[in-house]
């Protein structure tokens, strides 16, 4: 049986390709590169287990009938979206029909596949945190942006699909992830962009007065955490957060990066009315269900990102 890999050509899908084809499993991915590019899967190309790669979108009923109809898919690794939060704020109706329509297109097909679909979310969809709280599963929910909104309808789309069909669905809420093959333009994560502008020599630019703090998680342990959850049957039916437990202010993260004060420019935020001040994961209920625990603290996670950057001349 092979596993289904949406968005499989992306930053986090690249990742999950690799563990899952170092354990020996049969994989498919469906991308159309609007986020990921094939350079990120090119290492693969000759690995037999990676057995079709197809640029199009979860949005193509086409599509779907056709991988559907072809395999057997054991489960459903759900990592494509629409994923920027400027982008909606911008263009809405494109995260809407992105991740609520293609989730709803996907979630018709795991249902009458008895296909596992694990549905990999985000952390913008909780409310503000108070100074002193960590963010667990139970916390408020309040989306600030039309894509932290489409996220959180895509979880109660795929909710009620287990309430009421019960086909097993996991819902995954990891906080900021890092890493190599992230994009280091203005989409990508806060780590990929300060790394890229400190090894090209320039300043780094932070949103706002630099207080908004982050739980920084390196990719590898995000990985762990998506493998796990997909493999444990104790995980369907539930909403889970990864984390580091840890978080810290970007004006603190650009300091323990550059080391060079003169080196950290403030500016006016472009989207104040979307920004979470504090985010800060309980990762509990993953270390109780999963067994999951991060293994590589933020210093090890920069450090070896930087060294990647520098070897593949990625600056």
């Amino acid at each position: 049986m092979e596993t289904l890999i949406t968005g499989g050509a992306g930053f986090i899908g690249r990742w999950v390709v690799q563990k899952l084809l170092s354990k020996n499993e049969r994989v498919v991915v469906i991308d159309n590169l609007s986020n990921g590019s094939r350079e990120n899967l090119a290492e693969f190309r000759n690995n037999p287990n990676l057995i079709e790669f197809i640029v199009d979108d979860i949005c193509n009923d086409k599509i779907l009938n056709y991988l559907f109809k072809k395999y057997t898919f054991s489960k459903c690794i759900h990592l494509a979206a629409q994923i920027n939060v400027q982008e909606s704020i911008d263009n809405p109706h494109k995260a809407f029909e992105n991740n609520v329509i293609g989730t709803y297109k996907l979630l018709e097909k795991v249902r009458k596949s008895g296909t596992k679909l694990i549905l990999v979310g985000t952390c913008l969809v909780y409310d503000l945190a108070t100074s002193n709280s960590a963010i667990s599963e139970e916390h408020k929910t309040n989306p600030m942006s039309p894509y932290a909104a489409s996220k959180l309808a895509t979880e109660e789309l795929a909710l009620s699909y287990y309430n009421c069909y019960k086909t097993p669905i996991v819902i995954l809420r990891p906080f900021n992830t890092y890493g190599p093959f992230q994009k280091t333009n203005s989409e990508g994560g806060v780590i990929s962009i300060f790394l890229t502008r400190k090894l090209n020599n320039q300043n780094l630019m932070i949103f706002g007065d630099g207080t908004q703090t982050r739980d920084l998680m390196y990719i590898e342990d995000c990985v762990d955490f998506i493998i796990e959850a997909s493999e444990k049957k104790e995980a369907i039916g539930e909403i889970i957060n990864a984390g580091t437990g840890k978080d810290i202010a970007i004006k603190d993260l650009a300091r323990l990066i550059i080391q060079d004060e003169n080196k950290i420019v403030y500016q006016k935020h472009h989207h104040p009315q979307s920004e979470i001040m504090k985010l800060r994961c309980d990762p509990s209920k993953a270390k109780k269900l999963l067994n999951w625990e991060p293994k590589f603290t933020l210093e090890e996670g920069i450090a070896k990102f930087e060294r990647w950057l520098k070897s593949y001349n990625r600056i």
